[in-house]
């Protein structure tokens, strides 16, 4: 961690009684609790007076071995007698004792990961001074028993199962159920108790409330390194080197007695975002009791009512004065921080105390209705909307999403391959898959070791599915995600046996038609039924959408290899296709076979008469997908993959090929052995393909130029198809490549007679070589578009599954302890794309790039492409919001210049089809 500095050394800030040292912006030093208190005295508002100690001293902890700077301690002893001045009382006094709670505060909220500490300050002595002054014995036993529990727990280092124990111990002796119940020489006694569990465990329990102050300090510290802190970090991005703050606060109580309560409220519903107050509280008890479950909360209001309480009295109606402050309060607070508010409070003696103010957690659909209403209520502006919704939380919108308030068995977790979520029985084979969801109306996962083209019939009607193997690129995940399907792949531990028709996680096997479910969004597999929640795509949505296209700078297209996927992309805003990969259309059940005839032919002959078979299919897709994008750009890229991913791997699948192609099987098997690909990745594959066998490309190009002229002609339709050689590691492979493909073109053209029909020819740049390169290749190629799945792995070495999606997987998992996420500029291939981007304008100004891997629906990475001024990204269908969202946010925070910008619809510029 590297020490901040600070130039008067001014590590603790003091704050109450109407005044303040910090502010509330100043979160980075104070962390967001201490900041957020300081707003709250600023504003006047009844908030118990206290100091924070900055997250400068965080860092110096861990930078000099877990010790503080020599002006800490006067700073400290200093700022604890405002307190006690403000207070009336003395900080380890036998009359009047102050007592103080000591929490955490770090500058992004992170809730429930660090330690808290209430009521410190409490020993032998100081008790009997709180039972003078209170006159309440058990409301004093009570503290001083929490107190000893959570401070062992915290500080000693002794579990709170021993103290849980005692307490569940003393309840069943006196004949009571609830804590409440047990009378102040009960809790004495238990008192005594605690102390002995200290004891027995080794430990000294301190009775100086100073040693008292700095252990809880020193905890608290400690506890940003706690292991649920670090992984909540990693989670939520959340750098290591902010450190946390620490705020020692004035106690107030509200276990005194009946007049007393705490609780904790948002200023609107979190889970729906609808503009009602809702919390919950209790009488009689102290902060924790309501979060621990302990006893069932009360609702604050009416509005705040459900199923397990709705005979409890309400706050407004126990203590209406007390409820009537905290409206104004709360409404106060919403209107000069300009959002919701989650917001903790203690009642003493009928006296409200505001404990903290945060930004509330919600749901992605509470979030969008409260960005929305705050705009309509000229809170916020239109751009402040856009930039409080996380791009990624629009997925909960966009997929069936699991029932929050359902119980989930969770057996395993795998990559979260495509969004959404799914029950259904398990199945092994497609044709199961399709039997069961056809002739019986069931419902299905399918389950595989990993997909492959023959499974598209069962992958289609499954309602998910689930692979043992594969990365975040895999077959399965992409054809998930074009689908709209929840998939989670590479499910590591679980064992596939598809002929035994089960898979096994330890001891546990699941069995064909045995229910499970499956969560795209997180990648988790949950043993049986778990409801599922329908998406609702309403009026917030599309304002807010409205917004977005009104502010981004840079198109965005889909990845879409059907008229289904482009009718669904078409429908979430997208602005064409930036990538149709044709080798989906020959992976089709009802051309596979005809591929394979070409594949295995021996002549030239050979292949064109299969090839002949395959191209009314494509012209037919193309068609199809041309009418769904009505006129909008669209990219196809011509057969990328290696031929040898056409033919069947195993035997008995070869062997079944071998009778339906009535081909001899040894001839098959030693087709399949000599088109194997010792490096599939780099090997003859993409322009490679069709440099040797020119007329598998030629016959691409008839179907795309045909498809496209027919509609012209005969509907009217205004198409400039965008063709792409994929693979492109040299100028020369694009010249050979591009001069027959516009040979083909333009003969097609000309026996159209449509009249000014023009076309493009580009190339996804996906090689390291291409991209240094650019310069060269931009004299024959007029769009980029960039390939940042292969141009990921090329660049680091990686195979297709260990990529990842966007390599952040790799990284975390392979590489680093904790790292943010790598974004395209970070992990070197951001630097290729910028080479490439600059050499290729500089050759040809009015170059077209785009970008068309995952990373295209990605928000770090759109954020990126909009910077180095891409015209557009592509993504899968299901993302196009997602990427709408992030490309505003990305011109809210970094606008380009206006003479740069792009319009906010991409639209393709009539180019001449000559070089």
């Amino acid at each position: 961690m590297t020490t901040a500095k600070s130039g008067k050394n001014k590590y603790v800030y003091s704050f109450g009684g109407g005044k303040a040292d910090g502010k509330e912006d100043q979160k980075n030093l104070l962390g967001g609790k201490g900041a957020n208190l300081h707003g709250m005295t600023s504003l006047g508002l009844p908030v118990p007076p206290g100091f924070t100690i900055s997250t400068e001293v965080c860092t110096y902890f861990y930078d000099n071995k877990k010790s503080y700077p020599k002006v800490l301690d006067p700073q400290v002893k200093q700022a604890l007698g405002q307190v006690e001045k403000l207070m009336g009382r003395k900080f380890g006094g036998r009359k009047n004792p102050l007592l103080v709670s000591v929490r955490s505060g770090a500058r992004a909220s992170m809730p429930g990961m660090m330690d808290t500490i209430l009521n410190l300050g409490l020993n032998d002595e100081t008790v009997q001074g709180l039972i003078d002054e209170s006159k309440d014995p058990r409301f004093s036993y009570d503290s001083y028993r929490r107190f000893i529990a959570m401070y062992s727990d915290v500080v000693l280092e002794i579990h709170s199962n021993y103290f849980e124990t005692a307490l569940e111990d003393m309840k069943h002796d006196r004949g009571v159920e609830l804590d409440t119940e047990l009378k102040a020489e009960d809790l004495r006694d238990l008192v005594q108790q605690y102390k002995q569990i200290v004891r027995q465990n080794g430990k000294r329990f301190p009775e100086d409330p100073w040693e008292q102050l700095w252990g809880a300090v020193g905890a608290v510290f400690g506890s940003w390194m706690n292991p649920r802190a670090i992984t909540y970090r990693k989670l939520n991005d959340i750098p290591q080197e902010w450190g946390t703050a620490v705020t020692v606060q004035s106690m107030v109580f509200g276990n005194m007695g009946n007049d007393c309560a705490t609780g904790v409220a948002f200023t609107r519903d979190p889970s729906t975002g609808e503009r009602k107050f809702f919390g919950e509280f209790l009488i009689n008890a102290q902060g924790e009791d309501v979060v621990a479950g302990i006893r069932t909360p009360q609702p604050i209001n009416t509005a705040s009512r459900h199923a397990s309480a709705e005979n409890l009295p309400t706050l407004e109606a126990e203590m209406p004065k007390a409820y009537a402050q905290l409206v104004k309060v709360y409404q106060k607070l919403e209107k000069h921080y300009r959002d919701m508010q989650d917001i903790e409070f203690t009642i003493e003696r009928n006296k409200l105390y505001m404990l903290q103010t945060r930004n509330g957690k919600r749901t992605a659909a509470a979030a969008l209705r409260i960005a929305c209403d705050m705009v309509r209520e000229k809170l916020i502006s239109k751009e402040e909307a856009i930039m409080r919704i996380k791009p990624d939380q629009l997925d909960q919108l966009l997929h069936p999403r699991l029932d929050p308030q359902a119980k989930k068995d969770i057996i395993a977790k795998g990559l979260p391959a495509s969004p959404g979520a799914a029950t259904g029985q398990a199945v092994f084979e497609p044709d199961t898959a399709e039997k069961w969801v056809k002739d019986l109306g069931r419902k299905v996962i399918l389950v595989r070791l990993e997909t492959s083209p023959e499974d598209i019939n069962g992958m289609y009607v499954a309602q998910g599915i689930l692979t043992a193997r594969g990365g975040m690129t895999s077959h399965a995940a992409v054809v998930a995600r074009g689908m709209g399907k929840p998939c989670v792949s590479g499910c590591s531990s679980i064992k596939v046996s598809a002929e035994r028709k089960e898979f096994h996680i330890g001891n546990l096997i699941i069995k064909e038609g045995d229910f499970i479910t499956i969560d795209g969004a997180t990648g988790e597999v949950i043993k049986g039924q778990v409801p599922t929640i329908a998406p609702a795509l309403n009026k917030d949505f599309t304002e807010l959408m409205k917004w977005v296209d009104g502010i981004r700078q840079i198109g965005v297209r889909t990845n879409a290899d059907t008229p289904n996927d482009s009718r669904v992309a078409r429908s979430f805003g997208a602005e064409g296709i930036g990538l149709c990969r044709t080798e989906h259309m020959f992976f089709e059940a009802d051309r596979i076979d005809a591929v394979r005839e070409m594949i295995l032919a021996d002549s030239l002959d050979g292949r064109e008469r299969a090839l002949e078979k395959i191209l009314p299919m494509q012209k037919g897709d193309f068609k199809g997908i041309f009418r769904e994008m009505k006129g909008l750009p669209v990219t196809i890229r011509l057969l990328d993959p290696p031929l040898h991913e056409f033919i069947p791997h195993k035997d008995e699948e070869l062997h079944a090929l071998a009778v339906k192609a009535d081909v001899p099987y040894e001839r098959l098997k030693r087709k399949a052995e000599s088109l194997h690909e010792f490096n599939p990745m780099l090997g003859h594959r993409g322009c490679r393909l069709g440099i040797s066998f020119p007329e598998i490309y030629r016959t691409q190009v008839r179907a795309i130029i045909e498809a496209a002229t027919e509609l012209a002609r005969e509907e009217g339709f205004k198409i400039i198809p965008e063709i792409m050689i994929p693979l492109v590691g040299d100028w020369r492979e694009l010249r050979f490549v591009g001069d027959y493909c516009r040979e083909e073109a333009d003969k097609v053209i000309a026996q159209s007679k449509v009249k000014n029909f023009t076309y493009q020819i580009g190339t996804m740049i996906e090689l390291p070589r291409s991209a240094l390169t650019a310069g060269e290749i931009a004299k024959y190629g007029e769009f980029f578009s960039f390939g940042t799945n292969d141009l990921t792995q090329t660049t680091y070495g990686l195979s297709r599954d260990d990529s990842g999606m966007f390599l952040k997987d790799y990284l975390d998992a392979k590489i680093y302890e904790r790292d943010p996420f790598a974004t395209l500029d970070q992990i070197g291939v951001g630097r290729l794309m910028k080479i490439a981007i600059e050499e290729g304008k500089a050759t040809r100004p009015n170059l077209k790039v785009g970008i068309c891997g995952e990373h295209g629906g990605e928000p770090t990475s759109v954020d990126f492409c909009h910077r180095a001024g891409l015209d557009y990204v592509s993504c899968s269908p299901y993302r196009v919001p997602i990427a709408r969202l992030a490309a505003a946010q990305a011109a809210i925070e970094n606008p380009r210049k206006a003479k740069k910008a792009a319009p906010a619809k991409a639209k393709t510029k009539k180019k001449s089809k000559k070089r």
